[in-house]
């Protein structure tokens, strides 16, 4: 056993009554798609934009009927470049995400590390803040809805500096 002394990352003196330099206002928007029985492999959804310096909260939600009850299809969210300033990753938010299990409230951001990255640090190989606007985007993997289809939603909370 060890006796541990942490601050949480990106916290100084000065701005650790802001939430350890997460502070400030939550904007959050809530979209929704029907996706149809007949979507096919590499159908996509887009859900709506952010800027790409905000901060992504671990509160943010994706909700997903049962929309796949034979087939082995899965569903990725990903962030995609508006005026070509990054190369797109399909994946960069969860991938995986079974179509054949309804899923309510789930998180958006696949790995508890990353809640409050700046949305421009999930895209892959991305190193510097590109500006500007970045889509988020659902796409079918892996194999066609075969017979429900059914409604996804996102909710995506965010703070912008």
């Amino acid at each position: 056993m060890a006796v541990e002394n942490l601050v949480a990352v990106g916290a100084t003196p000065s701005d650790s009554r802001l939430s350890h330099g997460m502070g400030g206002d939550v904007k959050c928007w809530s979209r929704t798609v029907e996706i149809s029985a007949s979507a096919t492999e590499a159908s996509t959804y887009d859900f709506g934009y952010i800027p790409a310096d905000a901060r992504i909260l671990g509160e943010s939600t994706y909700s997903i009927d049962d929309c796949s009850t034979e087939s082995s299809s899965t569903m990725d969210f990903g962030l995609y470049a508006v005026d070509g300033n990054i190369t797109d990753d399909d994946d960069a938010l969860n991938d995986g995400i079974v179509l054949g299990t309804a899923a309510t409230k789930q998180p958006l951001v696949k790995n508890i590390a990353n809640y409050g990255k700046r949305a421009w640090q999930f895209v892959n190989g991305q190193t510097t803040n590109p500006k500007g606007q970045l889509l988020v985007r659902g796409t079918i993997k892996d194999a066609a809805i075969s017979n429900l289809g059914g409604t996804a939603t996102v909710e995506l909370f965010f703070t912008v500096p």
